[in-house]
């Protein structure tokens, strides 16, 4: 998933961070980097999970991409950094619950919270969150998105076919064992029009 959709929904829809919306590679960094401004919310793109494919004779995979919010927290004041704690997590699950990141995706679903650490000047809070995606397309006019279907775009298309046909009866009494003669009984072709 791009990461700029959410930044920016993030950006716009939470006052309460003023702006102070980044990408966070790095929680230990993060952890380490004392300048930080407080609050602030790190957007980390954490792994995708995949489904077994649905189609019998094409992919249909449920991608799930899930990423993590980390927030921090001036924790000078105990009291005062979980009421922030609690009003972020309520503009987050606003700004970005049901949220689609792309027109490919589902719309965004939360996945659970957790307190990573507190310190007597700084908390730390990661919220999950994840949105699914389809891989393998549904129309044979998109864009291929696996190996077969770049594969079948690349075969000739289907303009017609001519049908042979070699009846098994009536036997031939000339020959020692029944089947096919070799003598066409019958021939007929069809065109497709499109």
């Amino acid at each position: 998933m791009k990461i700029t959709p959410i930044l920016t929904q993030l950006r716009d829809h939470c006052p309460g961070l003023a702006n102070q919306v980044a990408v966070g590679v790095d929680l230990a960094l993060l952890q380490s980097n004392t300048a930080l401004p407080t609050p602030s919310a790190h957007v980390t793109p954490l792994a995708d999970l995949a489904s077994p494919s649905t189609g019998q004779n094409a992919t249909r995979q449920a991608i799930r991409d899930r990423f993590v919010i980390t927030l921090v927290l001036d924790a000078s004041d105990g009291r005062q950094a979980l009421e922030q704690l609690e009003s972020l997590r309520a503009e987050l699950w606003r700004a970005l619950v049901g949220f689609k990141p792309g027109a490919d995706y589902n719309p965004i679903e939360y996945d659970g919270g957790e307190l990573v650490s507190l310190s007597a000047t700084r908390l730390f809070y990661q919220l999950r969150f994840f949105a699914e995606f389809q891989l393998g397309r549904n129309l044979a006019s998109q864009p291929a998105e696996t190996w077969r279907e770049r594969e079948l775009d690349g075969l000739p298309s289907f303009t017609g076919v001519t049908v042979r046909v070699d009846a098994i009866d009536p036997a031939d009494p000339n020959l020692k064992h029944p089947g096919p003669d070799g003598r066409l009984e019958l021939t007929f072709s069809g065109d497709v029009t499109q």
